[in-house]
């Protein structure tokens, strides 16, 4: 058949007329992740103001309302919403009565969704049950399930846009049950999130136009080359859902405290930060099919927002005042005295060193377990600790940042020595100087998986290979057996094998203390009412050097030659005696080294 010129110019008005006034939207989905109980945009450890939190937040918000209106906008949280601050720690243990106060300003804002994250469970079930209770929103979950199999929490929320059908769909990381305290998960079960998926997102794209994903967990992998970044233990499978998992449009995540914002493959994916230091954005631009009136989506553009540039909302935070006064007050509470400094005015010189901070946590932890040998991390780099003077419960909550409780484990010392190696890969020995190993701090910093120990005694020898770095490792003056058996106390994320630990999953646990590590201390101040800053030096990092033994010299004049026992070079060699162009070992202390190498040049 052929048509007439005319035909085909008529055609083709008709197209353009039809693409012209055919019907599109531009829908803007924002996003928080791991606010932890930050409403104030301020620092509860220095009270000081901070780039941080809800209030600032809704500022944010509030501008995306009046620019795209409030038909074409929705706010999506993917937990860890109800702990990590003070604020929420007063709340749930001191003040509970009144509506939790993430939900009051979540509920003000109108949140569609939250997802729950790990740390939602870590006040009890009592406890999340109440603030899920308040809301006006669900918190979403469908890989979280009852003994029967049955989804524990809403498995999704669906959103009409004016038009424009958006389902939320809800996935918790299935690691939880790896740190929490059994009693806060007791009758739950965590599904694989990617399984779930699978069975749920095929029919939910049936009747969605815009099929979101809210999962509490982070990208396992490189989203360009597909590379892992992290064990692929399960923890963390945003990739595998974003890849595996047909049907997802945009893909919310969290958990790993990063700032994402990419595409894997056609599927948009944010990942906002925590504290609300930043507010993930996802501009959707559809399109209707006149023909059978589905929308359809032409284009996706994730982005985050900065959320410095912005000032904290009035009205967010006159509503949460009250809570952030009661907390105020309560932090700025004195309990006790210090002799001596306990701070950390270098953090990376107190991974290196013993120090007195991480001597006292260390020590509060075998107070109240009666353990001989325990371990501890320095969280962030942003703990400082407290100087000479009056101890509040600002500085220790400020040391202790989260709401751990305590485990004594039986291990054997060869799951010690494997752990002090793990540990030990946190730094690299680079052209003489120790630095961070860039794996643990991107994509992810995980600072808080370096631990220091009390107890035992050991020597960090930098330039040796990673996994032989743990020398002279003894307990109660003797050598530590890798066979026997060694009661020791962690936390309960550790002990679980938390941070790449496995040696300590599934070991026999003696005791438990289920009190909060920053209550524990705050208990051992009020008891002790005087507390001196001591460092026994029973751990640090070392440089190994070599000696070349001289005519005429003897074990005896090497040793005082070089500073070092007698004992400590036979061991360190395994040798009785020494002889003219022996080549010995022997170890510096890293801070030494330095001098040594600055005299030296």
């Amino acid at each position: 058949m052929k048509f007439s010129k005319k035909v085909l110019v008529g055609i083709l008005i008709l197209f353009a007329v039809v693409l012209l006034f055919a019907e599109t939207r531009e829908i803007v989905i924002l996003h928080t992740s791991d606010l932890h109980g930050y409403i104030y945009p301020v620092d509860y450890a220095t009270n000081k103001p901070a780039n941080y939190g809800l209030a600032k937040v809704a500022s944010v918000i509030k501008e995306h309302r009046q620019k795209y209106g409030e038909d074409n906008v929705i706010v999506i949280d993917t937990g860890d919403l109800i702990q990590g601050s003070p604020l929420e720690y007063y709340h749930a243990k001191f003040d509970n009565s009144d509506i939790d106060p993430m939900v009051l300003v979540m509920n003000h804002l109108k949140f569609a969704a939250s997802t729950i994250g790990n740390h939602e469970f870590n006040y009890g079930l009592d406890v999340l049950s109440k603030a899920i209770s308040e809301a006006e929103f669900p918190f979403i979950s469908a890989n979280i399930t009852d003994e029967y199999d049955t989804p524990y929490f809403m498995p999704y929320q669906i959103v009409d846009l004016n038009g424009v059908i958006v389902c939320i769909f809800g996935l918790t990381t299935k690691f939880v049950p790896n740190w929490e305290d059994p009693r806060n998960i007791k009758g739950l079960k965590f599904k694989d999130p990617v399984e779930t998926a699978k069975l749920y997102v095929e029919a939910l794209r049936d009747i969605a136009d815009i099929m979101i994903v809210a999962y509490h967990g982070g990208l396992e992998r490189d989203p360009a080359t597909g590379n892992p970044t992290e064990p692929l233990v399960g923890e963390n499978q945003g990739y595998e859902l974003a890849t595996q998992v047909a049907g997802i449009d945009v893909l919310l995540t969290g958990h790993q405290h990063r700032a994402i914002a990419t595409k894997i493959g056609n599927v948009a994916v944010t990942q906002p930060s925590n504290w609300g230091k930043m507010v993930g954005k996802i501009t959707i631009k559809l399109e209707k099919n006149e023909e059978d009136g589905k929308w359809i989506i032409n284009e996706v553009k994730p982005e985050l927002i900065d959320i410095s540039k912005y000032t904290p909302d009035e009205e967010i935070l006159e509503l949460a005042k009250p809570y952030e006064e009661k907390t105020q007050a309560w932090l700025d509470t004195p309990v006790g005295t210090a002799k001596g400094d306990f701070w950390v005015s270098d953090p990376f010189a107190a991974r290196l060193w013993d120090n007195p901070l991480i001597e006292f946590v260390n020590k509060v932890q075998m107070y109240y377990t009666g353990a001989k040998i325990s371990s501890t991390a320095l969280f962030t780099n942003d703990v400082k600790g407290w100087k000479d003077g009056p101890i509040t419960l600002r500085d220790i909550n400020a040391v202790y940042i989260y709401p751990n409780t305590l485990k004594v484990l039986k291990v054997k010392g060869k799951d010690i020595k494997d752990a002090l190696e793990r540990s030990a890969d946190y730094f690299v020995f680079e052209d003489g100087i120790a630095k961070e190993n860039k794996t643990w701090i991107e994509p992810k910093v995980q600072r808080y998986n370096y631990d220091m120990w009390e107890g035992i005694s050991y020597k960090i020898v930098l330039n040796r290979p990673k996994g032989d770095r743990i020398i002279d490792l003894m307990f109660e003056g003797k050598p530590l057996d890798m066979d026997a058996e060694y009661e020791i106390v962690l936390n309960n994320y550790r002990a679980g094998g938390g941070g790449g630990y496995e040696m300590f999953k599934g070991k026999p646990v003696v005791r438990e203390v289920l009190i909060e590590m920053a209550e524990l201390m705050s208990n051992y101040v009020v008891e002790k009412k005087e507390i001196e800053a001591t460092v026994d030096n029973n751990w640090g990092a070392y440089i190994e050097m070599t000696y070349t033994v001289q005519s005429g010299e003897t074990l005896e004049s090497v040793a005082s030659k070089l500073g070092v026992p007698v004992e400590d070079i036979i061991r360190w060699n395994n040798v009785e005696e020494v002889k003219e162009g022996d080549v010995l070992k022997y170890y510096v202390p890293y801070f030494e080294y330095l001098k040594l190498m600055q005299k030296a040049s």
